[in-house]
């Protein structure tokens, strides 16, 4: 196993980070798994002894029962320096000022969320999603008290746009408080949509990535063909819409060339696309699930692969997202005077 600074830190994470999304299985998260308590204690051990030492959670993954389990198979102490990562923002009930990311949330779920993980301290906080009502400068003031308080050791953002992180790493350096370490983002193969902005804004702010649903809900798992139970096994299926597909040609072509090159390395299409993305440029580590012990242990299986340049030109080839304005006038007149971030997304089309 790999580990990589997180961002502009001095914490150290493997390149394969545990998701617990699968775990508990209360109302509309039975759509992705009910992993039970002793199953949980298996996938967290057999992923510990993989090499990983960071695992990943939130308050509203099954309404608190996934953290609540994680912190009993971790029994109140951390087993060989395991990080805890948690989020918050969405609502965890009737009342208005149960979600959003105003310091009244903020911080009594962060002691909500301590308490469900045995735990005095979050390794890494994040703030799961945008809250477009609250003023950043309350949000960012109150993830700094929980790091002052020391209940929080990092803070990150996820599904942020690029214009919110950089609003909210400029609030930071104005105000003179902890900034953002890293951000959590949907990228794979097949939605590369992160280029154009966050990846290269991960580049020049110095934020870790990392990356979730790396699979794309399991369809970039090889196991799903063009056929009439293409989508058979799937969170799709299951009536869960992450991710939307918007091209579903596209995405069997994609598909194609990871079993192709799957089938001549004699491992799985999960692996090469878990693979693929551990070795981009800017991302830190991939939060992988599953509903099984089989599916656990393929995915950890793809940090010791390493592709060659051949097939991850391949790849990058199959699923290239197209140049958009500005960038293709970047592309045409700016490419004298380009930056190594500005380079990770228009690199590979200069000559």
């Amino acid at each position: 196993m790999e580990y990589r600074l997180l961002g502009r830190s001095g914490l150290k994470v493997s390149t394969i980070t545990m998701g617990t999304m699968t775990i508990g299985g209360k109302g509309v998260f039975a759509k992705t798994g009910n992993v039970s308590m002793d199953d949980t204690r298996r996938y967290v051990d057999m992923c510990i002894d993989a090499g990983v030492n960071l695992i990943d959670t939130a308050n509203i993954y099954s309404f608190g029962t996934s953290e609540e389990m994680i912190g009993d198979v971790l029994g109140g102490k951390r087993k060989n320096d395991v990080l805890i990562a948690t989020k918050a923002r969405f609502s965890m009930g009737d009342s208005p000022n149960q979600g959003g990311l105003s310091r009244k949330h903020l911080i009594a779920e962060c002691e909500a969320s301590l308490r469900r993980l045995k735990t005095d301290v979050i390794d890494l906080y994040q703030v799961h999603e945008w809250d477009g009502q609250t003023p950043l400068e309350e949000t960012m003031a109150a993830l700094d008290t929980l790091v002052n308080h020391g209940k929080v050791r990092y803070i990150g953002c996820s599904n942020y746009s690029g214009w919110h992180i950089m609003k909210a790493m400029g609030i930071s350096a104005a105000d003179h408080r902890h900034r953002f370490v890293s951000q959590q983002i949907h990228y794979t193969l097949e939605a590369r949509e992160a280029e154009y902005e966050l990846l290269p804004i991960s580049i020049d702010q110095g934020l870790g990535v990392l990356v979730w649903s790396p699979l794309a809900g399991g369809l970039l798992s090889g196991k799903h063909r063009r056929d009439g139970n293409a989508l058979e096994g799937t969170r799709q299926l299951a009536g869960w819409g992450e991710p939307p597909i918007r091209d579903e040609e596209r995405l069997w072509r994609i598909v194609d060339v990871i079993v192709d090159i799957a089938q001549a390395r004699g491992v799985s299409g999960a692996q090469v696309a878990l693979s693929w993305l551990i070795g981009r440029k800017a991302v830190t580590s991939v939060i992988i699930g599953g509903r099984t012990e089989e599916q656990f242990r393929d995915n950890l299986a793809a940090a010791d692969l390493k592709l060659t340049d051949e097939e991850r030109s391949r790849l990058d080839e199959v699923s290239a997202p197209p140049i958009l304005y500005p960038y293709w006038h970047q592309l045409q007149t700016a490419s004298d005077r380009l930056s190594e971030a500005d380079l990770s997304l228009l690199g590979p089309y200069l000559g």
